[in-house]
């Protein structure tokens, strides 16, 4: 009997620690969620609306997180808590950050938005609601859809996390030229969630509806888990008849959208320069040779093509570029099949002579289109590595003759690199993401430029009755995708008269259209769910893509008048941009500022140094435009300082009067940095920076690190007049090399004989391809394949010393130690959540030791320039 009532009691126990869990786990119950979409002529209105309530007895957190199109732009983001209206405000990014920065001595997390995927980025805000309380979250964005492969794609990522009693996806779609064909699919959808799905469609519009009950989310009837969990897509294509393209107007904006179809496809001279250097191994290699041989099929029998493969060493796989013949293809497939990879990265080298085999083919088509493709995972460690100069002799190169197109595997490459690279020549650059669809990526971006149909294409428009008129001349044009032309008549017209002249593989055409402004402006009257001023969005949408596209290539001057007209445009029609943030407010009692800013990609990268010698300037993230630029820039244009031309969208006027306010203020100045540390370095797979500090003064010799595995061994000599080094020993078990670094001189010791590199040179020795670089008075590089790249800086303000760094630092194994060694494998930072702790401060775990580090500004001795000073957490051990 008493077992039996211990029994019951265990059990009752047992069902009540459940039922508390599942309370637990719903006390934030998200009751409604709906996704609002309107795209009207491609360019596509998204409004996320979420409600949420505090089922709890207690305060809670409640989180809003959602995940956009990198492509787009948040233009209004609110919060609702019990009737209470906080709206994000969107201003110039020096003056949110400053606002941020006074916020931040009251305790501040992160940034709202980061990217998550190779399409997507997350915006992310949580706040704390009272018992009882609600709290109504709405997201606003807008992007502009881009055609790819003949298709245009709207993605909404589907992700509650729960059962919503109200979940609705509306999308519709207005297209005037007509619907060509509509498609819905989804990574979640199983039969009975297809019930939910309905689709309407006429000639112009469609509407497309998924409104599941709770029943059919569920997994599981018995299991209170949602099946909503991925991506829901919508693709469709428009018409086309006139072979001039279509335009369109709207209060006094046009947009004309041109996608010829039905054309000869030029041949092509393609160039594949492959890297195979020993960042390339593995899985990397493997996904290159499969996509490789796939592509090698898809080249049609009019193609020339040729391989370039590269390392420390340039290799060329014929002399000249061979016809894709069956035989010839079959060779090439042979030696893909052969691609290994080892050594370092020359890409300097191999694009020259990948340029220089094009300029010395003979017997080509003679109308052909001649590009080229590189691959790359890693930044340029042989060779010439200033990533400028290479940017310079590249662009001499090509001169605007061939295409140059940039692919960057992973995340070791710089991005900002490539992108400059291949924009500064007529192409484009994309990353290829290491996942198990790396081959299907190269191959997706192979088909997007294999059909080149037109080329030197010129959208001609009168002069004297338009105006800001977007890109209107274009190098290629491929089968697949879409030409957009936008600007705004100034002058009354009835007609708008447009010219395209190109040339296409059969000879050079002249495409000539009149539109009829009145009947184009009645097409969108009466179309009860468009925005009305559409059109001008649109136009300025694209027009800061543009502006932020050309400042990347463009002449240091040009950059920032670019970017100020993008900044300009970016605060007038509210769009979150790489210029602009988002300051979110939250109630007085919690933390009350954060910052939605917009991520590019080359934000998504792991942490990484520049080479020495680049100019920091120059590789700078935008968002550097300063206030005086602005009104230097509204000077010059005509416009008054301060002042806007055009309406906000509706309801934001306060909104923008003050932001406008705002940006007369000075910005924020830079954190001043008035010293070095002894050691700088990146927490692998965390974005922070360490700024170390050893009293080393009492022994001879500092162990820096070990690594066992590398076969490396550093150590250290602090100077006797300053407290940095001046002295380290770089020690290899494989090649048996001894490297001396010192102020003076540099020795490297191999088998009993020494070479003696001076700083007051560059020059570079190999030994058994351990591989020691010197750049003339500012630093030495020793690369070895598969093994950590050590730099030492030289640096000689106020006293000569030398700072240590390393590259490649995902190649240090677990049993790396050292005074320096240790923060590579055993250094995590410790939560937050139960130290009564300023925001500048945070205690961080190395080698089973708590150490408190605090948030300081130090001279970066990394970079040639020291203007721009390091953030890093400071701390001192001691060897």
């Amino acid at each position: 009997m008493e077992e039996r009532m211990l029994f019951a009691l265990m059990v009752f126990s047992s069902l009540a620690v459940l039922a508390e869990t599942i309370a637990q786990k719903h006390a934030i119950e998200i009751y409604s969620l709906h996704v609002d979409c309107k795209v009207t002529s491609r360019f596509a209105h998204t409004v996320i609306t979420s409600k949420i309530v505090n089922r709890a007895n207690e305060s809670r957190e409640a989180t809003f997180e959602v995940e956009l199109p990198k492509t787009a732009f948040i233009t209004n983001f609110s919060m609702s808590i019990d009737g209470k209206v906080y709206p994000g405000i969107i201003k110039e990014k020096a003056s949110a950050q400053k606002e941020y920065d006074t916020a931040v001595s009251r305790g501040q997390s992160a940034g709202l938005v980061k990217i998550t995927g190779r399409k997507l980025e997350q915006f992310h805000v949580s706040v704390s609601i009272a018992a009882a309380s609600k709290v109504t979250f709405e997201l606003t964005y807008e992007e502009l859809l881009k055609r790819q492969l003949g298709k245009f794609e709207l993605l909404i990522k589907v992700r509650p996390k729960q059962l919503v009693k109200h979940f609705q996806i509306d999308v519709h779609i207005f297209e005037p030229q007509g619907i060509r064909f509509l498609e819905t699919d989804s990574t979640f959808m199983t039969n009975e969630l297809t019930k939910a799905l309905t689709k309407v469609q006429n000639e112009t519009k469609a509407h497309i509806l998924f409104k599941p009950t709770v029943d059919q989310q569920k997994i599981n009837p018995e299991l209170d888990e949602t099946l909503l969990n991925g991506d829901f897509v919508v693709r469709y294509d428009v018409k086309r008849g006139a072979t001039a393209g279509d335009i369109q107007i709207v209060n006094g904006y046009f947009v004309h959208y041109f996608a010829p179809r039905e054309m000869p496809v030029f041949p092509k001279n393609v160039i594949f320069v492959i890297d195979r250097s020993g960042s390339m191994a593995g899985r990397k290699i493997e996904q290159t040779r499969d996509a490789l041989l796939k592509i090698l099929q898809d080249l049609r029998p009019e193609d020339h093509f040729s391989f370039i493969t590269f390392n420390s060493k340039v290799a060329e796989w014929k002399s000249s570029l061979l016809q894709a013949t069956a035989e010839n293809v079959a060779s090439a497939a042979g030696f893909v099949q052969t691609l290994s990879a080892s050594g370092g990265t020359d890409i300097n080298r191999a694009l020259l002579t990948a340029v220089s085999v094009l300029d010395k083919a003979e017997r080509l088509p003679e109308r052909s289109v001649s590009m080229i493709i590189l691959l790359t995972d890693g930044q340029p460690t042989s060779g010439e590595s200033n990533v400028e100069v290479i940017q310079e002799n590249i662009q001499k190169a090509v001169n605007g003759k061939y295409a140059l197109f940039c692919l960057g595997f992973g995340f070791d490459v710089s991005y900002k690199f490539l992108e400059k690279m291949a924009l500064s020549n007529g192409g484009i650059a994309r990353r290829i993401y290491e996942n198990a669809d790396a081959a299907l990526q190269l191959q997706g971006f192979y088909q997007e430029v294999a059909t080149p149909i037109l080329m030197k294409i010129e959208m001609q428009y009168p002069e004297n009755a338009v105006e800001g008129l977007t890109k209107n001349n274009f190098k290629l044009f491929f089968e697949g995708s879409e030409i957009i032309v936008a600007g705004k008549i100034i002058n009354e017209l009835d007609l708008l008269p447009v010219e395209i002249k190109a040339q296409s593989h059969a000879s050079d055409l002249t495409l000539k259209e009149e539109a009829n402004v009145k009947e184009k402006e009645q097409v969108f009257q009466n179309q009860s769910y468009i925005f009305g001023n559409f059109i001008e969005r649109l136009w300025a949408y694209l027009t800061i893509q543009q502006l932020l596209e050309k400042s990347i290539s463009a002449q240091e001057e040009d950059q920032k008048t670019l970017e100020v007209q993008a900044l300009e445009l970016s605060l007038r029609y509210s769009f979150v941009t790489p210029l602009t943030s988002m300051v979110v407010t939250k109630p007085a009692d919690q933390q009350q500022t954060e910052l939605a800013n917009k991520p590019t990609e080359a934000d998504n990268e792991k942490p990484r140094i520049f080479p020495v010698g680049a100019s920091v300037k120059k590789l700078r993230h935008f968002g550097s435009t300063s206030e005086d630029d602005l009104d230097a820039y509204r000077l010059r244009s005509g416009s008054p300082s301060g002042r806007w031309r055009s309406e906000p969208q509706s309801g934001s006027n306060k909104k923008l009067l003050s932001v406008v306010a705002r940006l007369r203020e000075k910005m924020r100045p830079q954190p001043l940095a008035n010293e070095y540390p002894q050691l700088l370095l990146q927490l692998p797979k965390q974005n922070e920076t360490i700024c170390l500090n050893t009293d080393g003064k009492a022994h001879p010799s500092v162990h820096l690190l070990s690594d066992p595995e590398q076969g490396l061994t550093v150590t250290g000599k602090l100077g006797d007049r300053t407290n940095h080094f001046v002295q380290f020993e770089i020690n290899y078990v494989n090649p048996p090399a001894q490297i001396h670094v010192s102020t003076d001189e540099i020795v490297l010791r191999h088998n009993n004989e020494s070479t003696w590199l001076p700083w007051t040179e560059s020059a570079t020795s190999t030994v058994q391809g351990l591989r020691v670089s010197v750049e003339k008075g500012r630093s030495i590089t020793a690369s070895l394949s598969d093994t950590v790249t050590v730099k030492i800086s030289f640096v000689k303000f106020p006293d000569d010393f030398l700072g240590l760094y390393f590259l490649n630092t995902n190649r240090f194994s677990d049993k790396v130690s050292g005074v320096l060694g240790q923060f590579y494998s055993k250094a995590q930072f410790e939560s937050n959540s139960n130290i009564n702790q300023r925001a500048d401060e945070r205690l961080l775990s190395v080698s089973g030791s708590e150490h408190r580090v605090t948030r300081q500004y130090k001279k970066d001795y990394r970079l040639e320039s020291t203007s721009d000073p390091v953030s890093c957490w400071s701390i001192d051990v001691t060897p």
